[in-house]
């Protein structure tokens, strides 16, 4: 249940704040107003700086430094992929605007350190710099302790080995276009909270292919593997019944111990309409055991670092902390990048509550 940086979500930057201004000779930002404007892909092979798109009457004054065409010192990656690359990110967010500013090469061969000024169309937003840095094979973004996917499409590759290797219980749509898959551990206080979001994202887009994940952080949670091939063996027999499963074992987190741990488990197995003699016996087997290892490794593979995590279309979004609304916002722009219908209703003034995630 490690607390990552969520800015991968887009919500804030995408990576941590540094003194990048200082560090690329980019004009200084402080007393600059802030713009209600879009930003323009640049080119580094314009001779001129570049300007923002107009917005009408609503247009305020340019809040980035002017693109110095010193400052493009690499040769990859171009601001089209990092312009690409954020509005993957920060795409869903009609508020944010944002200016690479310096794409430069460094010590590291075929290393390049990415600067990028970030603003809203707020009156007098700030200006905030971060800088990044790209692999020679243009695959990956590092900043910190954070490493994630870098391209155009940062998320396919992703969403491919998803479609292709995530096989646990599954509900909604058949088809594998729109991928919800969220990793979770059954003794998580966390996942637990997370399921009433997890429910209402199933009836919120009715084409998703939702399916739950197991990832048992076993240092953690002694008996969320065996809870783990459990599901698994309950799966096998009745699909629609994991969830019952499931659901009562995180009603009974509490008992998961030595002494009561086995019980809880064939209780949950029994109010899921299955023999609770027949699913134990099956959890115990070698092949149930390869599938959990094969679930963790699937996890651990895909750079899974805490519990709860849902991958939309190859997109990992931490579901604790992130408001629902901000997280169906985030959702609908990956379909709709991805070319594929949510199924959603359109919004009809729904007086619904939402759930709230767990914190």
């Amino acid at each position: 249940m490690k607390i990552s940086n969520w800015m991968l979500a887009g919500l804030a930057t995408v990576f941590s704040v540094t003194g990048a201004g200082a560090q690329t000779g980019a004009a200084p930002t402080s007393g600059q107003p802030a713009g209600a404007a879009q930003t323009v892909p640049a080119t580094q092979k314009s001779a001129a700086p570049l300007q923002l798109q107009s917005l009408g009457q609503q247009t305020k004054a340019d809040p980035f430094p002017p693109v110095n065409q010193k400052y493009f010192t690499a040769t990859s990656p171009s601001v089209d992929t990092v312009n690409a690359f954020l509005k993957a990110l920060w795409g869903y967010d009609s508020n944010r605007i944002w200016r690479v500013e310096a794409i430069q090469t460094t010590a590291a061969p075929n290393v390049s350190k990415v600067v990028v000024f970030v603003s809203d169309k707020t009156p007098n937003a700030k200006v905030q710099p971060t800088a990044f840095f790209v692999t020679p094979d243009g695959k990956h973004a590092v900043a910190g302790d954070a490493v994630v996917p870098f391209g155009d499409k940062p998320f396919a590759d992703l969403r491919k080995v998803l479609q292709a290797r995530a096989d646990g219980a599954t509900r909604g749509a058949t088809s594998k276009d729109f991928m919800l898959v969220e990793f979770a551990d059954l003794q998580c206080p966390h996942c637990k909270e997370a399921q009433s979001t997890m429910e209402q994202l199933v009836k919120d887009f009715p084409n998703a292919r939702v399916v739950y994940q197991s990832f048992p952080l076993v240092d953690l949670h002694p008996f969320a593997y065996k809870a783990a091939a459990y599901g698994y063996c309950v799966q096998k027999q009745k699909n629609d019944a994991y969830f019952v499963y499931s659901a009562a074992v995180f009603d009974t987190q509490d008992a998961l111990t030595p002494e009561t741990g086995d019980e809880t488990l064939k209780a949950a197995v029994t109010k899921a309409g299955l023999d609770p003699a027949v699913v134990a016996a099956c959890a115990a087997t070698q092949a149930t055991k390869d599938q959990v290892d094969a679930s963790i490794k699937l996890a651990q593979e895909i750079q899974v670092d805490q519990t709860p995590m849902l991958a939309v279309n190859g997109h990992l979004l931490p579901l604790s902390g992130i408001p629902y609304e901000t997280l169906k916002t985030i959702i609908s722009y990956q379909a709709a990048s991805d070319g594929v219908s949510t199924g959603s209703p359109a919004a009809s003034g729904s007086t619904s509550t939402q759930p709230t995630l767990g914190k």
